[in-house]
């Protein structure tokens, strides 16, 4: 097993476009051909839009485009801009009059990062798509929708870390397999192999680490009217040929890489979503291909730590004083 590129994934493209004074933006994931997917939901307040088409009940066999975005529930309009880029490439599902590009998103909390009157919308994700099909840009880091990204939210913003977006890929013979994901939880991270925590909570004078757990387990008065401020938002890709029941499983083994990384994981205050998708005809073994992509979501979640840089008052791993050189 070979690591390679994110971009080295067959068939599809990915653009980004952000807002860095707002810290917020979106990343989009293009295939003009179409794509099976499915969407694995473990967090109790995803942002999301048009799921329903994953459903394997839907009619709707393929799609065209996976947008990760911030700006929460106000985000989802960058999916519009999207699908008015691919009508104008003749890129959908045909309808006789037009092409109708299929395209479903999910969104982060960024809102009390930067500016949280500014969301993507329309015009950015138009310009993502169009990055995407004629210059694709992906970079981990402070980008896309992972711009305004940060974890270990329990105690408050005041004492959260910047993290970002990051991505990680293999190849075994002729398979494929990667993912982007997009790193915003509530809980505390972990490299998965070593258990060592490498973001989250600090503690009150940001000195080193609190515990976010700890923190939660002292703190069991019910809380009302809780909103979900976090959410942590991947896409997991492959050249594998799989139909959208196998990609919904194959999402659901992928978020055993959130639960190796992220502690606490999968509440109500996060909307943790996985997205599987297909764009190619490997022949490969299901469950094979949900071990492996649990595996790259756990170096997806390590790299958007390592790749992110302090921006709006909050530290990253590259830049705590306490731990100045993690690896």
């Amino acid at each position: 097993m070979k690591r390679i590129a994110i971009t080295d994934i067959d068939n599809i493209r990915i653009g980004q476009t952000e807002d860095k004074k707002a810290a917020t933006g979106c990343t989009v994931l293009v295939c003009p051909a179409g794509m099976s997917a499915g969407l694995d939901i473990r967090g109790g307040g995803p942002a999301s839009r048009e799921t329903a088409l994953l459903d394997p009940l839907a009619i709707a066999q393929t799609i065209h485009a996976v947008v990760l975005g911030g700006g929460s529930a106000f985000g989802l309009d960058a999916a519009g801009g999207v699908m008015a880029l691919l009508e104008e490439r003749g890129i959908g599902l045909e309808v006789g009059i037009t092409k109708v590009p299929l395209v479903v998103q999910s969104d982060i909390f960024d809102l009390t990062v930067g500016d949280g009157s500014v969301r993507p919308d329309k015009a950015m994700g138009y310009a993502a798509a169009k990055a995407a099909l004629d210059a694709p840009n992906y970079r981990d880091g402070n980008f896309g929708a992972g711009c305004g990204a940060s974890v270990g939210k329990s105690c408050g913003m005041e004492h959260c870390m910047k993290t970002g977006i990051g991505s990680c890929a293999v190849q075994i013979g002729d398979l494929k397999i990667g993912a982007v994901t997009v790193l915003n939880a509530l809980g505390d991270v972990f490299d998965s192999k070593s258990a060592k925590k490498i973001a989250g909570m600090l503690n009150a004078d940001n000195s080193g680490f609190a515990d976010s757990l700890e923190f939660m387990t002292q703190h069991i008065t019910p809380v009302q009217n809780k909103f979900a401020d976090n959410t942590t938002i991947s896409a997991v890709m492959t050249n594998a040929k799989f139909d959208k029941a196998q990609l919904c499983k194959i999402a659901g083994m992928a978020h055993d890489g959130y639960a190796r990384s992220i502690s606490p994981v999968h509440t109500s205050a996060d909307g943790d979503s996985i997205y599987a998708l297909s764009a190619g005809d490997i022949e490969a073994d299901i469950d094979a291909v949900g071990v492996i992509a649990a595996e790259v979501i756990s170096e997806a979640i390590k790299c958007a730590v390592y790749s992110a840089e302090s921006a709006y008052g909050l530290y990253s791993a590259k830049d705590l004083p306490f731990y100045s050189n993690p690896s």
